[in-house]
């Protein structure tokens, strides 16, 4: 599956992400970040947590390595433009690294609507 989901911040986009990790059980996805114009970095994060007063749970500035706790004004949507909701999102990664996006607590059945690829994976690992 290569679907592309838009990343949002205050509804400007940010980046894409194909969201191509995943830990089904627990409804969570992630992936890697990409921009066409290198909007995300470790300034663009920090700058924007610093002023929404969104907590980090890491910051290494001497790395440029940042990870966020949940962005309320994040939003990833899919190619039909609907949102992907769970209980909280982080953005993880660093500069020479390249950076993550984690949704996490998606619920059911839509996790397996939009996912049956991960789900599949998953119920493929027990199977004899």
């Amino acid at each position: 599956m290569n679907k592309i989901y838009s990343i949002y911040i205050d509804g400007v986009l940010i980046g894409t992400t194909q969201l191509e990790k995943a830990d089904a059980p627990m409804g969570v996805v992630f992936g890697e970040m990409k921009s066409e114009d290198k909007i995300i970095d470790y300034n663009f994060i920090k700058d924007f947590c610093k002023s929404k007063n969104i907590e980090l749970t890491a910051d290494y500035p001497d790395d440029k390595l940042i990870s966020t706790k949940t962005i309320e004004s994040l939003s990833v949507q899919n190619e039909k433009g609907i949102e992907i909701k769970g209980l909280g999102n982080e953005i993880c990664g660093m500069d020479s690294a390249g950076f993550e996006i984690i949704l996490v607590g998606i619920p059911y059945p839509f996790y397996e609507e939009e996912f049956p690829h991960h789900v599949k994976f998953y119920n493929d690992m027990f199977k004899e």
